[in-house]
């Protein structure tokens, strides 16, 4: 029998956060909510746990998963460099509903799957989210669903599709409810993807818009200028397909995800090396879609 923790007592938020930890540090599975859907983890830096995580979930390698970070210094131990663009966009939209797609570090110890020298980072703007990366570190997470069937927005709706594949599961209430620093209210239903694997140090390049979320064109455009904003409706190579897996209303996810988790858990995506030839960027950019990563 699947055994759900309602993390809205606290009793059971400390039982399962301490199982939570448990879980991850043995390589198992964990269902956190984000503040887009539902969303099921596994320690980033453990390649068994990762493709558990993808067969948990009936998706190839090919659909790699995003990556949660718990804070904006995490960015630099994970990619290659980060465009003052980007540090730009996460010092207003993050916590929030923005995946960024970057080349990740080459030295780095793990094996999200078939992501061509990227990948896809979103911090959520969730408290039990957060505070679990806090003290796990990155976690790779994907929608919490049966890949082609939609995201859940509940623990309840996660179980019933994964079952004893996840060895916890955290009940923080309806997905979709973000904290900021007042408190409690609403949140995000899909993160926007940026890919920023097309913008050097120097800020020679161009930011791809590969999901349209909840953070608008414009928005990004303020922060960053619309001169760095491949044009709107324009297209290149390695343009980001839909992996299937992002509900309807839900996180488009599976995006560079960071895609499904294109929702994280936030959501949500899909990779897009800057060197790639056009087939590469495809299917690369393919999952990060995820809703887990929105």
């Amino acid at each position: 029998m699947t055994l759900i923790h309602d993390c809205s007592v606290e009793s059971e938020l400390l039982a399962g956060m301490r199982l939570a930890r448990r879980a991850i540090g043995s390589g198992e599975l964990v269902v956190i909510p984000t503040d887009t859907v539902y969303g099921v983890a596994a320690d980033a830096f453990s390649p068994a746990a990762v493709q558990r995580l993808l067969d948990a979930k009936g998706r190839e390698r090919t659909s790699p998963p995003p990556v949660l970070v718990p804070g904006i210094p995490t960015l630099d131990a994970l990619a290659v460099e980060v465009p003052d663009a980007v540090r730009r966009l996460v010092a207003e939209f993050w916590p929030g509903g923005l995946t960024v797609i970057l080349r990740a570090q080459p030295s780095l110890q793990w094996d999200l799957g078939e992501t061509r020298g990227t990948v896809a980072l979103r911090m959520p703007d969730q408290r039990i989210a957060l505070e679990l990366l806090s003290e796990t570190g990155p976690l790779a997470v994907s929608s919490a669903n049966l890949s082609g069937m939609p995201s859940a927005t509940t623990a309840e709706g996660a179980a019933d599709m994964l079952g004893d594949r996840v060895a916890v599961y955290l009940d923080g209430g309806p997905a979709g409810t973000g904290y900021d620093a007042i408190g409690e209210r609403p949140g995000d239903t899909s993160s926007t993807i940026v890919d920023a694997t097309g913008v050097d140090a120097d800020g020679a390049g161009v930011l791809r818009i590969v999901r349209a979320g909840v953070i608008s064109r414009e928005r990004i455009a303020e922060v960053v200028g619309e001169e760095l904003l491949q044009p709107a409706g324009g297209t290149s190579d390695g343009d980001a397909a839909s992996d299937g897996d992002a509900p309807v209303g839900a996180d488009a996810p599976e995006a560079g995800a960071p895609a499904g988790d294109a929702p994280e858990a936030g959501a949500p995506a899909d990779d897009a090396p800057v060197a790639a030839s056009a087939g590469d960027r495809e299917g690369s950019t393919a999952e990060r879609t995820d809703p887990a990563a929105s």
